[in-house]
């Protein structure tokens, strides 16, 4: 049944050794990263063990019930991640936590964190368009425009506009690139 999701596993695993997925709710640092979330939120993030995938070196930690998520929506959210996967080699773990947590603010106006999604967010709009295609863009561009603009991220970017404007152009990139096909995390993610 898995025709998509197992190469693109051995491909991540190839490229990252160390690669592994945990579920979130086993891991004690994601615990802690959800109650802190939940307070500098003021409780508009309650959804980060359960809901959201988050990587951290060579591991992607997945909400619990991952393994149920269709073969489609895993293969797309991985596609996103493994940016994430070759930030950290890129950049280290401390580069990382210093472009996520700090410019500029870490609440509010994160440009470090913005410029990190935007590349893993160029990958979910191309991995979206060859999976599921146009039909799911305008839904696709409602939740990132609301994930940067709102207490998911912490408001890490908070300017429609200037989002759309990015989406606008990742949008147009990702239809214009091989009619969707190939390595979904290729390209110019940064828009």
């Amino acid at each position: 049944m898995e025709t998509r999701l197992q190469p693109l596993l051995e491909a991540i695993a190839a490229e990252v050794p160390r690669f592994r997925i945990v579920p979130k709710d086993r891991a004690w640092t994601q615990r802690l990263i959800h109650r802190l979330l939940w307070v500098l939120s003021l409780g508009g993030q309650r959804g980060y063990l359960g809901r959201y995938v988050t990587t951290l070196g060579a591991t992607v930690y997945v909400p619990p019930d991952f393994d149920e998520w269709s073969e489609v929506d895993r293969v797309i959210v991985l596609h996103h991640e493994w940016v994430h996967l070759r930030q950290f080699r890129r950049y280290t773990y401390l580069g990382m936590a210093l472009l996520y947590l700090l410019p500029l603010l870490p609440v509010g106006l994160a440009w470090g964190r913005a410029w990190l999604e935007r590349e893993a967010y160029a990958a979910t709009v191309r991995a979206t368009l060859r999976l599921r295609g146009e039909a799911a863009v305008p839904a696709l561009r409602q939740e990132i425009l609301r994930r940067f603009t709102g207490p998911d991220y912490l408001w890490m970017w908070p300017f429609p506009r200037a989002v759309s404007r990015w989406l606008d152009r990742t949008l147009d990139a990702a239809r214009q690139s091989s009619d969707h096909r190939g390595d979904v995390t290729d390209g110019d993610a940064h828009g």
